[in-house]
């Protein structure tokens, strides 16, 4: 028995969207070297981008398949896109990571990083407010040690931050 499914809101855009982004970075990987041989440098991407056309092809088909969309619990379409797509959740976050992009020429990317980690792990995660910073230090400690230390990576300075620290 074949189950039909509907599509949801915005789908069939999105897949049509990630069908000419594959196909856009398969032209670009073609403009590495060509398909003049199998060592070339664009040869894997070009296998990437190829698997991801195929794939996209193939999602493009699915969602033509499925039927149209249709409005439910009395929402239009498009108040059902923006219900499903942007939930007050995903919103939150969204703002959270504004916040911690905008930050960062001022904070710099210890403080802005650990601060972004606490209130995402807080937001998120619901546990306490110590557990959380505990796991945020640990976090950010860990990324410190690996890029700073060991790969000696500069990571930004904050304008606000004085010299010296971090």
């Amino acid at each position: 028995m074949a189950i039909s499914r509907r599509r949801r809101p915005g789908e069939l855009t999105f897949v049509f969207i990630l069908a000419g982004f594959s196909a856009a970075a398969l032209w670009q990987a073609y403009l590495i070297s060509g398909f003049s041989g199998l060592s070339k440098p664009g040869v894997f991407p070009m296998l990437a981008a190829a698997t991801m056309l195929v794939s996209g092809l193939f999602i493009v088909a699915d969602a033509f398949r499925a039927g149209a969309v249709r409005s439910d619990n009395g929402l239009s379409v498009f108040s059902r896109f923006v219900h499903d797509v942007t939930p007050l959740r995903f919103m939150i976050m969204l703002a959270i990571v504004a916040a911690y992009l905008f930050s960062m020429p001022w904070l710099g990317f210890v403080v802005s990083s650990g601060l972004f980690l606490l209130v995402s792990l807080l937001y998120l995660w619901r546990k306490s407010f110590w557990v959380s910073l505990l796991l945020a230090i640990a976090a950010l400690g860990a990324v410190y040690l690996i890029f700073r230390i060991a790969f000696q990576v500069v990571l930004p300075k904050g304008a606000l931050i004085p010299p010296g620290i971090f």
